[in-house]
């Protein structure tokens, strides 16, 4: 049987539970900016199905919805080069995830380990969503026959859960018709930790505002935020091998090289041997510059809530010419009379 030649595609996703940081930031949404300028359609949603997998207040979740949609856009996303959506407004994410649910095994499920950590002692009260999720995040996948995902280390389970899915369908039905999409894995570079503590990553569940920069925080706010970040007493070395047993260091020099669009390497080459006094300056102003414009466009069109709604129903509509017949096809290749 011929494989089929798959239009390369991206789909990728972010949950809209509110406080957008420069770890989504730097770890998935600049990415994001980048792949819709390469060889590459691209797609990319507010994943407010899995947001509901716990209990969500509804006006909380309308909000962050339109938050998350428009720190999309103020960091770049263009919706004239990309399709930009929002999850529950294509019908056919869920509906390919029930044909999912019915594929997966329940092994293959039991041995997700984000479920494990989420759950913990408590996996008989937890929602049955929270169990299945993941055939979901298959189907949001696999409903464009994406064949990429840029994936951070702690999403790869998922990945291969989602090429199971696809090859057991494919193997069930004797069809190549979903692709096995490939992960497109980020370096260390792009874990951003706790601005208090470097060994935690930068999480909005921080009870300390200061330990992270939320993608909200006017320029004055990440100013004094860098400047009060945890440091400790040594200079910057100027090889990679000298950040070893000091967190706090890699961290910032992380963060730095990620907003210059520079390796680590390249960072220490110009930096070794300063103490934090003069380095802590130099990452303030370049994260001012490159992020207070985002936040200052962020509130702008959350001044005007319309305007991202327009945006979404664009892409909705956009979404289901593509995934309209690709559902369609399954249930024909399934045999369901349509």
């Amino acid at each position: 049987m011929t494989t089929p030649a798959f239009t390369p595609r991206v789909f990728s996703g972010i949950q809209p539970s509110g406080g957008l940081t420069l770890g989504n930031y730097l770890g998935a949404i600049k990415r994001f900016v980048q792949m819709q300028d390469e060889a590459f359609e691209t797609i990319y949603c507010m994943v407010d199905l899995h947001a509901v997998t716990v209990w969500q207040d509804p006006a909380d979740l309308r909000r962050n919805t339109r938050e998350l949609a428009a720190g999309f856009i103020a960091s770049g996303i263009s919706p004239e080069k990309s399709i930009m959506i929002n999850q529950s407004q294509v019908p056919e994410h869920a509906q390919l995830g029930w044909i999912f649910s019915c594929v997966a095994r329940m092994g293959w499920m039991q041995r997700m380990t984000q479920f494990k950590d989420k759950a913990g002692k408590n996996t008989q009260n937890v929602s049955l969503g929270l169990f299945g999720y993941p055939a979901l995040m298959a189907a949001d996948i696999l409903i464009y026959h994406a064949t990429h995902v840029p994936v951070g280390e702690d999403q790869k389970q998922h990945l291969e859960l989602t090429r199971d899915i696809a090859a057991k369908f494919n193997h069930d039905y004797g069809v190549d018709f979903f692709p096995l999409t490939e992960p497109v894995i980020e370096g260390a570079a792009t874990r951003v930790m706790s601005l208090r503590d470097g060994s935690k990553k930068m999480s909005k569940s921080d009870p300390s505002d200061a330990s992270r920069i939320n993608m909200t925080d006017d320029a004055d706010a990440i100013a004094k935020k860098i400047r009060k970040a945890k440091t400790d007493p040594d200079a910057l070395p100027s090889e990679v091998a000298g950040l070893e047993g000091r967190p706090e260091a890699r961290n910032l020099v992380n963060i730095y090289a990620a907003l210059n669009d520079q390796t680590v390497d390249a960072v220490l080459a110009e930096v070794g041997g300063q103490q934090f006094g003069a380095f802590k300056p130099l990452l303030s102003d370049l994260a001012v510059a490159k992020l207070s414009p985002i936040s200052s466009e962020m509130a702008r069109l959350m001044a005007d809530p319309a305007e991202i709604d327009r945006i979404l129903a664009k892409g909705a509509t956009q979404a289901r010419e593509i995934s309209a017949p690709i559902l369609d096809k399954t249930y024909d290749i399934m045999g369901m009379v349509r």
